[in-house]
């Protein structure tokens, strides 16, 4: 299905946007669904043990909390949904289709978190101590079947599994990295709880602030080590073509590789700290919480990197190509053209090559790169003349091919010669005009071969 082309981000690219959004919710969400946690644990032995310092640690804890998941949290989660819609609809589409009854019970598992996360702050000292640790009690156990749910539709976006034979929503769902992820995410959760609740532990004095600094180093380390677990397990659970993009002695994706690396080290940073804080917890000063903050969200970060780039160059594996095209298309787009079926690309195009192939670039290239920003497509292809344009798109179409052989016959998954790009897509006219536009973007030569083209 076509969708008009939304050009608003023609210099900082779709991508780009998507990402910023989604990163700063990714991190606020997490740590709402580990904080909720964590301060239901303090408030629950400060219950127990008659600590009033706990208490008011998880007192002061709870309103940033609150800011964070109702406010920023749930602004943001609009944001990406946004965003998405506009950049890449036909993925949001597919998404919404496949798990429609999945999302709604998100969304009513989310409905119950900012219900208790505002029934819990507003009655501080107003009902009894059971009824506040039965209001943070259900707010932690809504936020993490937020992120149980949420999990499987990300999950999926990388390993469809059994889906892509059965097309049954439970098995889109119950994909091979969903389980591990959750595990990952789960550790994440509770290493950013720790981390973000010590800048409160720090304002304590005396013996309190050590036992509270102690207490969220032990979530800080547990999360680490069950991140680190879950990590091991989600890489193991990845198909060896997926994997062949970062692991090993000679990945396809040599950055993915270092990113990789990036946030296993940034990771291993936060435990040994976290471990050297539960027998000295001296040590955890404001400086040393600042380093360990950032650390946590390098390595988180990078692995949401790595977990998106890994799907290259689909947004949904095996099935739909980063520019919204699906492999069971190619062969029908292949022999009617792109033009026919992105008919908002070619939306008022004029006469010439040139112009046609701006549209073959709208519908094929725009989704990833821009002509002159993030990922400049004039950067991409300036060394190349038209012949190596032409050469570079037939090659990349036979990589089209070898994906639609895995769909269509059940052919081993290719190596492919450009693992980062989608093929390419369409006639050999479409292809031709596609050369004319590229090598005009071009700044020396691009205007005589584009007149002589015309």
């Amino acid at each position: 299905m076509d969708y008009p082309i939304w050009d608003l981000v023609a210099t900082v690219g779709g991508g780009v946007l998507v990402g910023v959004v989604s990163i700063l919710h990714v991190v606020v969400s997490h740590f709402a669904i580990g904080g909720g946690l964590a301060i239901a644990v303090i408030e629950t032995l400060s219950v127990r043990r008659g600590d009033a310092a706990l208490r008011e640690l998880a007192k002061r804890s709870s309103k940033i909390l609150i800011l964070v998941s109702t406010v920023f949290g749930a602004i943001s989660g609009v944001g990406i949904w946004v965003t998405i819609g506009l950049v890449h609809p036909a993925a949001t589409s597919a998404l919404i289709h496949t798990f429609v009854w999945v999302w709604a019970i998100e969304w009513a598992f989310f409905l119950l978190e900012v219900v208790t996360a505002l029934a819990y702050f507003a009655t501080w000292d107003r009902v009894s101590k059971r009824t506040h640790l039965l209001l943070i009690w259900l707010y932690a156990f809504s936020a993490f079947m937020s992120l149980v749910v949420i999990q499987g539709i990300l999950s999926f976006m990388l390993t469809p599994g059994r889906w892509l034979e059965t097309r049954s929503a439970t098995d889109a769902f119950f994909n091979p990295t969903w389980l591990p992820g959750l595990v990952y995410r789960t550790g994440i959760c509770l290493l950013l709880a720790g981390a973000y609740l010590t800048f409160a532990a720090l304002r304590e004095k005396g013996p309190a602030r050590d036992h509270m600094v102690r207490l969220l180093a032990g979530f800080e380390a547990g999360g680490a080590l069950l991140a680190y677990g879950g990590y091991r397990w989600w890489e193991a659970a990845l198909p060896e073509h997926v994997k062949s993009l970062f692991a090993g002695a000679k990945p396809l994706l040599a950055t993915l590789h270092t990113t990789r690396s990036i946030s296993l080290r940034a990771l291993a940073f936060v435990l040994v700290v976290a471990l050297v804080a539960l027998l000295l917890p001296r040590i955890k000063s404001t400086a040393v919480a600042v380093v360990v903050l950032i650390a946590a969200f390098l390595s988180f970060g990078s692995a949401e990197r790595l977990r998106e780039g890994a799907r290259k160059p689909f947004v949904i594996r095996d099935t739909m190509f980063s520019n919204g095209i699906l492999v069971s298309e190619l062969p029908s787009l292949n022999a009617a053209g792109i033009l026919t079926k992105a008919r908002w690309a070619a939306h008022d195009i004029g006469p010439f090559a040139e112009s046609r192939g701006q549209a073959v670039y709208r519908a094929e290239c725009a989704a990833c790169h821009t002509q002159g920003g993030y990922q400049s497509i004039r950067k991409v292809t300036g060394s190349m003349n038209a012949d190596r344009l032409r050469a570079f798109l037939d090659e990349s179409k036979k990589d089209g091919d070898a994906w639609h052989a895995v769909l269509d016959h059940g052919a081993a998954p290719p190596k492919p010669r450009y693992p980062s790009s989608a093929p390419f897509v369409g006639t050999d006219a479409e292809r031709d005009t596609l050369v004319t536009f590229l090598v005009s973007l071009q700044p020396a030569t691009g205007a005589k071969e584009s007149a002589n083209a015309r």
